[in-house]
């Protein structure tokens, strides 16, 4: 009844969020501007209640443009690649004749939608022709469609692949890293056309028995029939997806949140206060961070499960186990295929040489053909959106694909 009885408080505080949403509104437009004053305090504390709860719809990408290395604007153009069941191919090229390397951005499937990369796309696009998967929340999709399985995401990442045709570059952030090793290892051996022309692993879990994070010594500290009757709930009726399985992208927000609770309080508190002394940039920033991390989707149980199981726990992919549809996935096929590696020194989610894992585990491509990047000073986050990714991380991502042919 986990997912019932959540429903049901969010039934009935949404009504309240709505409303206090658009009282901050009235009052905003009524304020003068004029210090602080009582409008502007009472806008300040709707503001608050207003982003109290979780969304389940994804937040709309708004990359309409880019700027150019000469100041001005250029724009970039959105659109439906491909449609598939549990996954939208999304499309976006700057406005040029240039022809540009193509790459394809799998984003994480982990509570939240494919927007939490925006800033890693707007980087992306000032170089490349710009694809990403843009998951669909299981609970919006009718049991008819089928399970989705971690075969069924490598297969989802495969179909792309195939779609997009020879010379494609892959790249992979944190969860995905995982899965875009196994697709690339799979095409390899089968000595597709479509296999990609370089991979490209970003601050991933490839062998999470290095330097163990807290996330991953709490996957190992309850067996999986724990997680199962636990953390699994089934999605009510009134969502086309009712009956599925799913851990609920709920929990898991509350699991994040609760690893860094007294940051969160904090930067609420620090919201209110920008808010009040009239600092709307400030606070404009925080607002837009929460909002887009408080849009939450589901994962289906059994891909969570798999993940957390054949990952977490057995570490199936470097001890050469995983399999894909019944074959085993052997990075060691990769000959042709170009590797970037990236991690950052902070990382307390993919701790130091998870992801460096991949060089050894891709023992065939030569060693020209491989290269690793450490970032200093920066977090999980970090190593794919800020500033020391723009400036530091992918000019490193940009010699590769432009070299590559």
């Amino acid at each position: 009844m986990i997912y019932q009885n959540y429903q049901l408080v969010a039934n009935l505080n949404d009504p309240i969020r709505l409303f206090a949403d658009g009282a901050q509104s009235v009052l905003q437009t009524w304020n003068d501007n004029q210090g602080v004053n009582p409008i502007r305090k009472m806008a300040a504390y709707y503001e608050q209640i207003s982003l109290m709860g979780f969304t389940h719809k994804c937040p709309p990408f708004n990359i309409d443009a880019i700027a150019a290395s000469d100041g001005s604007r250029v724009h970039v153009n959105q659109s439906n690649a491909l449609e598939l069941s549990f996954c939208r191919l999304l499309r976006f090229k700057k406005n040029t004749d240039a022809v540009l390397p193509r790459i394809l951005l799998v984003a994480p499937m982990s509570g939240h939608f494919a927007t939490l990369l925006r800033g890693t796309i707007e980087t992306l696009v000032q170089d490349h022709d710009v694809y990403i998967t843009d998951w669909l929340n299981i609970r919006d999709i009718p049991l008819s469609k089928g399970e989705f399985s971690l075969d069924t995401y490598i297969q989802t990442i495969i179909d792309c692949l195939d779609f997009l045709g020879a010379g494609i570059h892959l790249m992979g952030v944190c969860q995905p890293t995982v899965a875009c090793l196994a697709a690339a290892s799979i095409l390899s051996e089968d000595k597709a056309e479509y296999a990609p022309a370089s991979l490209i692993l970003m601050a991933g879990p490839i062998d999470t028995r290095i330097n163990p994070t807290v996330v991953n010594q709490l996957a190992m500290s309850k067996p999986i029939s724990w997680f199962r009757q636990n953390l699994i709930g089934t999605v009510p009726l009134q969502f086309a997806g009712s009956g599925r399985m799913v851990y609920p992208g709920f929990l898991q927000l509350m699991a994040f949140l609760n690893m860094n609770l007294e940051r969160h309080k904090k930067s609420f508190k620090d919201l209110l206060d920008h808010r009040i002394k009239g600092e709307d940039e400030r606070a404009d920033l925080i607002r837009d961070f929460y909002k887009e991390y408080f849009a939450i989707m589901d994962l289906s149980a059994d891909f969570y499960l798999e993940t957390v199981e054949n990952v977490f726990q057995k570490h199936q992919l470097p001890k050469g186990e995983m399999t894909f549809k019944g074959r085993t996935i052997s990075p060691s096929s990769i000959r042709k295929t170009f590797l970037l590696t990236v991690e950052g020194e902070r990382d307390d989610i993919c701790g130091i040489g998870q992801t460096l894992a991949a060089q050894d585990l891709c023992s065939k491509i030569p060693t020209y053909m491989k290269t690793h990047h450490l970032q200093a000073g920066v977090g999980h986050y970090g190593v794919f959106s800020g500033k020391k990714w723009a400036s530091q991380i992918y000019p490193v991502l940009r010699s590769m694909t432009h070299s590559v042919v």
